[in-house]
């Protein structure tokens, strides 16, 4: 099944632009209660997964920067430790699968790189375990 399907839009979805502050990255996480969330450049592109823990070493490794000057500093400023390679719109669910186990959503782009939304990994385990009850069924 093609992974159009599943896509959750980027217009239903809290993501935020590598030029924001990561005092922005860190009230707009907290706010919606997510642990990761994909980057944006200024061209609609993907540019990667923002995760807490990218945002604690910035802070633990930056001995000048505290949450109070959390403002100065843009996210592109910040070593993100995970690359959630994304699809193309045109794939197949069956794709996702081993990337579902490491992560909790796929960011998916059209054919010129531009992000376009994610699948989460809900959506890839309902999918598998619809297909594992029509098996038990028809068994």
């Amino acid at each position: 099944m093609n992974v159009a399907f599943f896509l959750i839009p980027k217009s239903d979805l809290v993501y935020i632009k590598i030029n924001s502050t990561m005092r922005q990255a860190l009230e707009k996480m907290e706010y919606h209660r997510y642990s990761a969330v994909p980057l944006v450049d200024e061209k609609g592109r993907y540019a990667g997964t923002l995760t807490e823990g990218d945002l604690l070493w910035k802070l633990k490794n930056t001995p000048s920067l505290d949450f109070s000057n959390t403002h100065k500093l843009r996210l592109y400023e910040v070593r993100l430790h995970r690359f959630n390679e994304p699809v193309k719109i045109d794939a197949e669910i069956e794709n996702l699968f081993s990337r579902a186990i490491e992560q909790n959503f796929v960011p998916v782009i059209d054919d010129n790189g531009i992000f376009i939304g994610i699948v989460r990994r809900r959506e890839i385990i309902e999918y598998c375990a619809k297909g594992l009850l029509l098996k038990q069924r028809s068994a």
